[in-house]
């Protein structure tokens, strides 16, 4: 049996929760945005998951809800100009590279598939 489960709560309560659990910035309202440093995703105090300890019958942590992303609130920042600015230039690095990779990949010598037949 599993000791943790993420559980649903009303707006209220999970305001509450949020409010509680997150020591590093404080929420207003469940429509408020962090921007996740580990997924790299904007998530919304709505979206956030709240995880039960069954043991112990109360909030145990809240977490990223990104799948396969278990990032804690220390992990989330306002998506202020300044981060999304910075947001822009990783992402318009990486399709930079992926262009430059796509180039480097239709340089090269055509493979001659009859001599990999043998």
């Amino acid at each position: 049996m599993a000791l943790v489960s993420p559980i649903k709560l009303s707006d209220e309560e999970k305001l509450d929760v949020l409010q509680r659990l997150d020591q590093f910035r404080q929420w207003h309202s469940l429509d408020e945005k962090r921007y996740c440093l580990v997924c790299g995703e904007i998530i919304t105090g709505r979206e956030i998951q709240v995880i039960w300890s069954k043991r112990e019958n109360r909030p145990l942590r809240i977490i990223c809800p990104t799948e396969h992303c278990n990032a804690m609130p220390m992990e989330w920042v306002r998506p202020t100009d300044e981060v999304l600015i910075k947001i822009a230039e990783a992402e318009r690095r990486r399709i930079r590279l992926t262009i430059r990779a796509g180039r480097a990949t239709r340089s090269l010598p055509k493979r001659n598939d009859k001599q990999y037949d043998r």
